[in-house]
């Protein structure tokens, strides 16, 4: 019994998105195309028509535009040959979708002033998903 428990927990394990990424990642047909750190300041929390952003992946995308785009950086910031693209910042909700973030980093994210790590995923010069962290 002990066995077959164990089997299932290890079964469940290999089917979660983290696990099917995580092999994606090792198996070659995918891998880390670019990371970067940046701060999340105030700049970064409004659009370029000074509304308030309420999701992690405007706020984010907001941070990319403000660094390639318009030349607004905090201190610190660093660039990625990625977001450059404009049309890859479009397809940041989606890539976040796929990736991953912590509910406590989304909302530290939200609410600003904070240190994040990105890493991009996919194949090629073609992103797939995203994940974030944020860090001390």
């Amino acid at each position: 019994m002990k066995k077959f428990i164990l089997s299932l927990l290890f079964v469940g394990t290999m089917l979660s998105p983290a696990a099917a990424q995580s092999t994606i990642t090792h198996d070659g047909s995918a891998r880390l195309l670019n990371s970067y750190r940046a701060y999340i300041g105030s700049d970064d929390l409004y659009n370029s028509k000074g509304e308030r952003l309420t999701q992690p992946w405007q706020i984010i995308r907001q941070d990319r535009a403000n660094y390639h785009a318009y030349r607004r950086r905090d201190r610190g910031d660093q660039g990625d040959n990625f977001f450059s693209d404009p049309a890859n910042r479009q397809r940041l909700e989606a890539m976040l979708a796929s990736g991953a973030i912590t509910d406590a980093a989304a909302n530290d994210i939200v609410r600003g002033n904070v240190w994040i790590r990105v890493e991009i995923y996919g194949r090629g010069s073609i992103g797939e998903w995203v994940d974030v962290h944020v860090e001390d």
